[in-house]
């Protein structure tokens, strides 16, 4: 495994962050496709031996089991201080606005009910998972601070937003003495590569580091026709990403098997090389160990400037899909 400086701060994370949106209780929460407790356990184990040091979960995960299956696995298994463990954040719900809960309290409340679940003090990288139309910035940026003040929180990034969105949040931040993002979460890949537009170059322009979600572009770019699995066969949120261009992304995957045979490598260690790239660490979900063993071997591999063009050569513009295309259409106060 090979290890890099997460942007501006002091962590140093390897170059894969497993992504744990894969674990948790499948009879609770947003998917069905989940792995139990003792796979989770595993799984993480797995990672762990093969150097991986960078788990990434969130509170939303399968209504907390997530944070739980991961915090226990890593409490068991590794010393605190060698594992960098990040979680995120939600908006306000529509219930706290209600009662008059503060944008500052709204994450004091959630940073506590995530460290009670991970069974942790403190997590390295919190995260604010998506932009809040409904809370002024200025709060989200206030209470983000008063975290990393109590100690709860060493550093925080930022998911599925603009780069706009970014620089205004940290450009606060920094007028008012208060924490900068060190990260951005978001929707990148050799199918998604919207984030090259502005995100890319604002992000290395402040040494910002990139570690998007989707890396695999929920298994596709690890699959040939007609290979399947249950996440593909269930998750209708990345079907909705990805089938409308299936396509054109597909001219793009059999590229990526195309240079896998080649290479006689695996297509997940075609596809990450390439995002490796990019970016400091992608987020690559695993649910076997299969996952984990491709990845850490992807940042072994070193493509060539020739098959690096040779992937991107096809790729057409993509519109916005799933959060970040409900970030595009609000405006504070208002869903358009």
């Amino acid at each position: 495994m090979r290890y890099t400086k997460l942007g501006k701060s002091d962590l140093t994370v390897s170059r894969i962050c497993m992504g744990c949106m894969g674990f948790g209780n499948a009879a609770t929460g947003q998917h069905s496709w989940t792995v139990d407790e003792a796979q989770t356990r595993e799984i993480i184990r797995r990672g762990l031996d093969l150097g991986i040091n960078f788990y990434d979960t969130a509170i939303v995960y399968q209504n907390g089991t997530s944070e739980q299956y991961v915090g226990k696995a890593l409490r068991n298994f590794a010393k605190r201080d060698d594992c960098v463990i990040a979680t995120k954040f939600t908006p306000r719900t529509q219930d706290e606005i209600d009662a008059g809960v503060s944008g500052q309290k709204h994450i004091e409340n959630y940073l506590n009910q995530s460290l009670k679940n991970l069974g942790m003090d403190y997590v390295d990288l919190y995260i604010y998972h998506m932009w809040d139309y409904h809370t002024p910035m200025e709060e989200i940026m206030e209470g983000l601070y008063n975290v990393v003040k109590a100690g709860k929180a060493r550093y925080i990034g930022i998911s599925n937003c603009f780069a706009w969105q970014l620089a205004k949040a940290n450009f606060y931040a920094r007028e008012h003495g208060l924490t900068e993002f060190v990260s951005i979460q978001g929707h990148y890949n050799l199918i998604a590569r919207e984030e090259e537009r502005e995100m890319a170059p604002f992000c290395k322009d402040q040494n910002i580091a990139m570690t998007p979600y989707s890396a695999l572009a929920g298994g596709r770019l690890s699959k040939r026709p007609g290979e399947t699995s249950k996440r593909l066969e269930q998750d209708a949120y990345a079907k909705f990403k990805y089938d409308a261009t299936a396509g054109a992304d597909g001219r793009i995957i059999a590229r990526v098997a195309e240079l896998a045979d080649k290479r006689s490598v695996s297509m997940t260690e075609i596809s990450l090389a390439w995002l490796l790239t990019k970016v400091a660490s992608p987020v690559v979900g695993a649910t076997k160990f299969s996952h984990v063993e491709g990845a850490a071997k992807a940042v072994e591999l070193e493509l060539t400037q020739d098959e690096i063009d040779y992937l991107e050569e096809l790729y057409v513009p993509h519109a916005l899909v799933g959060v970040m295309a409900q970030n595009g259409k609000q405006k504070a106060g208002n869903v358009i």
